[in-house]
């Protein structure tokens, strides 16, 4: 995979997550199987040694639908995503389908230790990533409550969106949620990626969706549109890629020499 930028950085707030140097990775727009390959395999590669934890930014080129890894594929048209160019691909984490279109995707990947599990790293990525965030969308904050999946997962039209529901620590506007995150535990190792919101082409999985009317995909997309955020929206004027893989940068970082030599490369 060739990315737009890579480097290794080291800084105090990097060390508190990842435990040492990271490779942050700005990928840019790239294919849908290609960009959950390359997590999966820089999870695994963590696990044997044989790579730094990551810190990864990137974009989808075609748009697709994501499934989560036990999430059946009949949720999809796979006839309606052919026609329109889109392509459907399956992530190594759990959770629901995404339609990742206008958005910006992170990914880290980090050692588990003594004293810290899956859960505390979900919310320390998520502290960073609001951090960050804040800087385009100050009125930001975290979801305070836990869904009960089991429970939501009981009507599975209404579960089939990931972002139909929010979990503990994701980020939300007035309860409406932005950044959307899935984890999964290889190993010794924590693989978490998540969508954020840029523009509202995510609605769009109403119609790739397969339900049994017009009404009912006019519904799913209100349900979307009235459940979500999105950071052009917040900000008052479009945020592009770049703008929003700054900010998310720099709430990793929260150094502005070691943001200056990634940005230079």
């Amino acid at each position: 995979m060739k990315h737009r930028r890579r480097q290794v950085l080291e800084s105090p707030a990097l060390n508190e997550l990842f435990g040492g140097p990271v490779d942050v990775f700005d990928s840019g727009a790239q294919s849908p199987q290609d960009n959950m390959d390359f997590d999966t395999e820089r999870a695994l590669a963590l696990g044997r040694g044989d790579a730094l934890p990551m810190l990864r930014l990137y974009a989808w080129r075609p748009w697709a639908v994501s499934l989560g890894k036990h999430q059946n594929e009949d949720d999809i048209d796979a006839a309606r995503l052919a026609e329109r160019g889109y392509e459907m691909v399956r992530r190594p984490t759990g959770g629901r389908a995404v339609f990742h279109a206008e958005e910006l995707t992170y990914a880290v990947t980090v050692r588990l230790d003594e004293g810290r599990g899956p859960t505390e790293i979900y919310r320390l990525v998520n502290e960073r990533l609001l951090d960050g965030l804040q800087a385009l969308a100050e009125a930001l904050s975290y979801e305070k409550s836990q869904t009960d999946f089991r429970k939501h997962y009981s009507v599975p039209k209404r579960s089939l969106p990931c972002f139909s529901s929010s979990a503990r620590y994701e980020i939300v506007f007035e309860g409406r949620k932005l950044v959307g995150s899935a984890q999964r535990r290889l190993g010794n190792v924590v693989l978490q990626h998540g969508s954020i919101l840029l523009g509202g082409a995510h609605a769009e999985l109403a119609d790739l969706a397969q339900l049994d009317s017009d009404a009912a995909r006019r519904a799913m997309r209100m349900a979307l549109k009235k459940q979500t955020a999105t950071l052009s929206e917040l900000h008052g004027s479009r945020v592009d890629y770049d703008a929003a893989a700054a900010a998310v940068l720099s709430g990793f970082v929260r150094d502005a020499d070691e943001q200056a030599r990634l940005t230079a490369i």
